[in-house]
Formats: structure tokens, sequence, C-alpha cells
């Protein structure tokens, strides 16, 4: 296939170009339609959600609130009120407002604090969030802070604010590419080589973002959903062309035609990033062990960048290749090589130092096999240390009290928290179904005498409905752990010894629900992801050895950085440097989704590194020579692969979503720690201290174990003079295995 793309490469960009453009037609049509729905069946906030839902039916549209605070008098006074009123009502006349509830009106009388000198009003509007123009949120905005001034503050809070005043779609990703170029220049020194990567990981994600929005018409995708998709689809896109482009340029380097150097580099990095990404995908299905409709959708998004990206890698980069030829080396490695063709030499072996082991990175490897011992245990105490954190890790919710001080989300929010009271920003529903008036009154009084209840009052509901609704204000902050042991006691306490059919719900309370449930089905996603990929290095290198070693890695890369998530978001340490405000809990989904990404990302490096210690033990039965050989050759490219992906996953920390900066920080932190720290020094030492174990693997499983290449020899490199094969026994019951003549994977025998 790879010879096929290579010769006809006209005829693949023409089909890659088609492919974006087609379905990129299609959407600018049909549109996206993405929504958030964090609630679980078989909940009880969802049972909740679902009468609410019967009860009003037509209530669309995602609300904003506008607030103001007096810094003396009263929010009553003429003065205030005449500056407020036409402002309310020119906002209610624009096209795309559904309603607009007053404080100066019957239907919000009760937004008024009790000190007089705070009041807020509800804007409605037609559509969700996400959907509201940016241009009508803009003038909503524009309009209330004319009214600012006089001793007068008023912000703005709710979703449609987020939306209109976060950054542009796009910016994360922009400053990612752009990292992500100077970083390849840097490793290239060509600008066509680097464009390679770019080039390849744009038409992927690109596809699969456009793909992902169609799907959205038809199922419930996340709108956080695009965004994991493309931070995970950028990331490995452009690493997975760099091995690709890293493999061709050491081809040409060592004297092959641009052509049997590219199937040659397709033929060989191209099956190991066929694995990799098999391995990522597989990750990412482990979401749907969980069984939460929410990460459905990001399971999709994500799985569609990775594969169309690695389809990209292994059938568009071989046609940009050959379009590009020997341009893909600099101008010093091209003029070399014509010096040498000309001089009738043989090409040199590590021109631009490209293909050779650098001196550094030789003698670390040296250093770490005389030192395996203390090596292991400083990354180990590293690793340690960041993982503390990770002890007092709690699950919830972030809301715009997270956000920066300087914004009028966060200022809104304290606004009303001062005039209402901290609990008034998540506020507690309970809905009964079936009760008579009286009923519900005396639940109301009794959810009002409860410990840590400022207010609990019956809500209109259109009549018929059979449904009755009871606001509950806690006393304390929507992310305090106090709220949350309310809404148990309000369901233990108050709900069920009142025989009626009823349900606490609003926001917290399902959030409440998602953490728990998260949860409690954790074990049984991480148990089915860490097996998945265990049995695909089993499978892979024929070892018992490396698949365990993969998983604790995996395990202790996991834990440090949830640690620096724990440290920087809910502890707070340097948030406000990154954008971040007030420090809260971790997102309850985010588990599911950094374990999967990082388990994913972490299988990749193991891949690519031990492929190539497996080569050197299976051709010379030397353990400390085959660490030694894979960690010197492969850890340039490896750190370059990671500084890649540290680029573009940070650059989501600015992207303006709150999870997707949780996303992009702890991966950021996690592909650091996994190819600095441990690829670089826990894997190789342990592997040094383990020795012939590392291969080790019982003739039973060898005998039904499926043969598997991940990334077949490469005649013409060979790593070095052949070196004498093992005689039977002289090294363990494994001897033999280790002598026989294989591919670099161990998978197909001669």
């Amino acid at each position: 296939m790879a010879r096929w793309c290579y010769r006809h490469r006209l005829v693949v960009l023409v089909l890659w170009v088609v492919a974006l453009l087609g379905p990129g037609v299609l959407s600018s049509m049909k549109g996206s339609d993405y929504t958030n729905d964090f609630s679980l069946p078989d909940t009880d906030s969802r049972r909740a959600y679902d009468l609410m839902v019967s009860a009003f039916p037509h209530a669309s549209g995602d609300p904003t609130t506008i607030v103001w605070r007096t810094d003396e008098g009263s929010a009553r006074d003429p003065e205030v009120r005449g500056k407020l009123e036409p402002v309310l009502t020119e906002i209610a006349g624009m096209k795309g407002i559904g309603r607009v509830v007053s404080p100066y009106t019957p239907a919000g009388a009760n937004a008024i604090s009790a000190d007089g000198r705070s009041a807020y009003a509800t804007v409605v509007f037609t559509e969700r969030a996400e959907q509201v123009p940016k241009e009508l949120v803009e003038a909503v905005m524009e309009r209330a802070e004319d009214a600012r001034g006089d001793g007068l503050r008023v912000e703005l809070g709710g979703q449609p604010i987020v939306h209109a005043a976060g950054p542009p779609g796009g910016t994360a990703e922009l400053v990612g590419i752009v990292a992500a170029a100077i970083v390849l220049f840097l490793a290239f020194g060509s600008l066509f080589a680097m464009l390679l990567p770019l080039v390849t990981a744009l038409f992927g994600v690109g596809i699969g973002l456009i793909l992902t929005g169609l799907i959205s018409n038809g199922t419930e995708l996340a709108t956080v959903a695009p965004l994991i998709g493309s931070l995970v689809g950028l990331g490995v896109g452009i690493d997975y062309a760099l091995f690709i482009v890293t493999r061709h340029r050491r081809g040409l380097l060592n004297g092959r035609s641009p052509e049997e150097s590219a199937v040659t580099a397709l033929n060989t990095s191209g099956r190991a990033v066929l694995f990799a990404g098999a391995t990522v995908c597989i990750a990412l299905a482990g979401m749907l062990v969980t069984g939460i409709g929410f990460l459905n959708g990001i399971v999709i998004a994500a799985s569609l960048t990775v594969v169309l990206s690695v389809l990209a890698a292994v059938t568009l980069l071989p046609a940009l290749l050959g379009l590009l030829g020997i341009r893909v080396l600099s101008r010093k490695q091209r003029r070399a090589l014509q010096n040498t063709a000309a001089a009738g030499a043989p090409p040199a072996s590590g021109t631009a130092g490209d293909q050779a082991p650098s001196g550094t990175a030789a003698r670390w490897s040296t250093f770490v096999e005389r030192r395996p011992r203390a090596v292991g245990a400083v990354a180990l105490l590293v690793m340690a240390v960041l993982a503390l954190p990770v002890l007092s890790l709690r699950l919830g919710a972030t809301d715009h009290g997270n956000h920066h001080e300087s914004t009028t989300t966060r200022k809104a929010y304290d606004l009303l928290a001062d005039g209402f009271g901290p609990g008034f920003n998540g506020p507690l529903q309970i809905v009964v179904e079936g009760a008579k008036p009286a009923e519900v009154t005396a639940l109301a009084e009794r959810a009002k005498a409860m410990k840590g209840v400022v207010r609990a009052e019956v809500v209109p509901v259109p009549p018929g409905t059979g449904v009755s609704v009871i606001a509950v204000v806690p006393a304390t902050a929507p992310q305090d752990v106090a709220t949350y042991r309310l809404i148990d006691d309000l369901r233990s306490d108050v709900v069920a010894p009142s025989g009626l059919t009823g349900h606490v719900g609003g926001v917290t309370a399902v959030f409440k629900d998602f953490a728990e449930i998260t949860t409690d089905r954790l074990p049984y996603f991480v148990v089915t992801v860490v097996g998945l990929g265990c049995l695909l290095l089993l499978i892979a290198f024929r070892s018992l050895g490396v698949p365990l070693l993969a998983a604790v890695m995996n395990l202790i890369a996991a834990a440090a950085s949830f640690g620096v998530l724990v440290a920087v978001f809910q502890w707070g340490w340097g948030s406000e440097l990154i954008g971040f405000g007030k420090e809260g809990p971790i997102s309850a989904f985010l588990p599911a989704i950094m374990l999967s990404l990082l388990f994913g990302l972490s299988m990749d490096y193991q891949v690519f590194l031990v492929s190539r210690m497996h080569e050197e033990w299976v051709r010379t039965g030397d353990n400390a020579r085959a660490v030694r050989t894979g960690l010197t050759e492969t850890s340039r490219v490896i750190n370059s692969a990671a500084l890649i992906m540290i680029c573009v996953f940070a650059a989501f920390v600015f992207s303006g979503d709150t999870e997707a900066a949780m996303v992009g920080a702890g991966l950021a932190a996690a592909v650091a720690l996994d190819a600095f720290v441990l690829r670089t020094a826990l894997v190789p030492a342990a592997m040094h201290l383990l020795g012939r174990a590392n291969w080790w693997l019982p003739g039973f499983l060898d005998r039904i174990l499926p043969h598997f290449s991940v990334e077949p020899g490469d005649p013409g490199e060979k790593p070095g003079s052949p070196v004498p094969r093992p005689r039977p026994g002289e090294k363990g019951d494994d001897a033999a295995t280790a002598a026989e003549p294989m591919t670099v994977a161990g998978a197909e025998r001669r």
C-alpha cells in the first residue's frame, strides 16, 4: 500500500482533499448539535430531571443572570431602578431572547437580597448556550454594562456568557500547532520536513472533527467532545507522522532512493504506528465500560480523530513524501549526500546527527546501566512525591466560582454569593409527583427545618402536570462537602420518611451522583484498559515482563499526573498563573478521560522504546546490551515526540474551557513524566535489574498466542556486526527463544 500511495501521490492527495471538503460542505449546511447531559440513568437526580422536563416542556434555552449591587442605598432606589429597567426592557426586545424576569416585577419579587443592596434579573435565550449567536450575547453584555458607574456594579453570569467571553474557537489548537512547528523545525532543520507531520495531522483531525459535528446531529455528544478530539488527534497525529518521517530521513541518509526509503519507513515505523493507534483506540473504548452516556461522545470524537490520523500517516504521508522527494532533508544534509555521491563513497550513517544516537543519550544510557538501583530509586521517589496529593482527590463539578477573578462570570458569582448566600449559586430541587398541595407544603417545611438549609419554598408549576417543585437553597457553596451531605440528608431524612414519590435534583445533585457513579465504576474501567493493553503487549513482544512492567508504569504515571492536577486545580497551587481561578474539586468525568488517554499514549512510548530493545535482545541474547541500545537509539525521537505532545496539550490550558484546561494540564504533566522520568530512567533501570526475566514467556503461552509483528526488521539498517547466538541452555529455559532468528517484534519466525 505504501508503494502504491507513493507512486499515485496525486490521486491520493486529491482523494484526501475530497474527503475533507465533502463532509465540510455538508457540515456547513447541517451544523452541529452538541449538548451536555451529565445525568445518569437510575439515579435520583435523573428522575428529578425527567419530572422537571415533564413539568416545564417548553423551557428551552440557557439563562444568563444580570447581577447588580449598590455601594450605598438600595437596589429599589428610583435612581438604580431608572438605570436598570430600560436596560432590561431593551434586552427583552432583542431577537433571540425568550423572556426576561426582572426583580421589579411580581415574578421576580424574590430577586432582591435581604439587605436590599443586591438584585438580579434572569435573561433566558431561545437557544442553548453553544447555539446562541455570539453577537447577541455581546449585545446583551454591552447593554447591561452601560448601567455601571456611580457606585453601581453590574456583572453577568451563565453559560452563554462563558461561551461568548472565551477565546475564539481554535485558539488552543493554533497555539499548539505553532509550538509543535518550532519543535519540529529544530529537530529536522528542514521546512518541508517540519510541515509533513503538521499537514498530515491537520487532515486527520480536520476530517475527524467535521464527522464528529455531523454525528452530533443524530446522537448526544458533549460540547467538550470536539475539544478532546482535537487535543488527542493533534498530539498523536503529529507524533505518528514524526516517527515515520524520521525513519524515512534515516533511509535517505543511508543512501536509499526516496521511494525505497518511504516504503521501508512505512513497513517499519508505519506498522508500529498502526499498533500504537490501535492501543489508543482500545484505551479510549474502555470508557464505554463505565456505562456513562456523557463519555460516549468523547470516545466517538477522540477515536475518530485517532483513526483518521493513523490513516493519514500511512496513506497521505507517503504520497507527500513522494511529492517532496529528497527535499525532506535539510540543505546541509542534501549537500553532504551530493558530495558523497560525487566522490563515489558510500553514504555516511549519521549525517547531521539525524539517525545516529547523540553522545548525551549514549552516556546517559551507560550511566543507567551502571547504576540501575540509584537511578530507579530517584525516579521512583520523584513520582511518589508528585503522586502524594492524589490521596486527597475529590471529584465534583467546576462552576463559575472557579473562573479567574477578573472575569465577569466570577464577579457575578461572587456578587450573588455575597447578596444571597453561597448556596444560592447551586440551588437544589425536591421534585414530587402526584402529591397534594398540603403534602408538598409540609414537605417544604420539613426541608426548611433541616440544618444547612437557608430557604425552602414551593415553586409555581403549570397546572395539570401532576408535578410539584420545592426550591431549596443550601447555606453552603455548591462545591462544599457540606452541600453534598445535605443532599443525602434531604433524600434520607426528608423525602424518604414522607411517603411521597419525590427526588432531589438540581445541577449540584446531578454532579454529586455523577461523581459517585464514576468512582464506583472506575476500578472496572482501569482493569479493562490495563488488561487489554497488557494483552496487546504480550502478543507483540511474547513476554510476561514487558506488559506487566508497562502496567505498573502506567499506574505510576497516572497517580503522579493526578497528583499534579490536585495540587494545581484542587489546592490552587499556581492556578492563577495559568488563568484558572479559585480552587475546587476535580471534574467528575476527568478520571475516565485522563486514564484512557494516558494509558493509550503511555503504551505508544512503551512500544517505540521496547521494540528496539527487543530487536537487540533477539539478535544478541544480551539483556544489558538490549536495554542500553534501545534507550540510546530511541531516546531522541521519543523525547522530541513527547515535547510536541506537551506543547499541544499545554496549549489547551488556555482554551477557555475549564474541563479542557484540566485535561490539557493533566496530559501535559503525564507525558512529561512518562517520557522524561519513566521511559528515560525508571523503565530502563527496572529492565536492567530484571535481566533475562524481561523476556521470559511460559512455553504454553508461546504455543497458544498468535504471532504478530509490531515492526519487521529492516535489512538495510543492521544495528552492528552479528553477535554469535547463545547455545541452548546457556541462558536458561528461554535461550532457545532468544536465539532464534526473528523480526524486531519477535513474532515472525524465519
